[in-house]
């Protein structure tokens, strides 16, 4: 008996999965890129906020430091 060799065709449910795995990874793509973003932003913000702390924190000792120095006499 001879065996006869299918042909893969198209059809459209088969080809309707095909889309929407492709559209899927698309959207994946497009959010990782987005995450990556926001993390950068995220690291960006931290920093500031860490220098907005030692700027503040700067400022309070030198402040008290200037107090201690115009109590002591000359």
């Amino acid at each position: 008996m001879d065996e006869v060799a299918f042909e893969r065709f198209a059809c459209a449910p088969g080809l309707r999965l095909e889309a929407h795995e492709r559209l899927t990874t698309v959207h994946f793509e497009h959010l990782e890129r987005r995450l990556c973003r926001i993390e950068e932003l995220m690291e960006r913000l931290e920093k500031r906020l860490w220098l907005t702390v030692y700027g503040v924190v700067a400022i309070v000792l030198a402040t008290g430091f200037q107090s201690i120095m115009a109590a002591i006499p000359h």
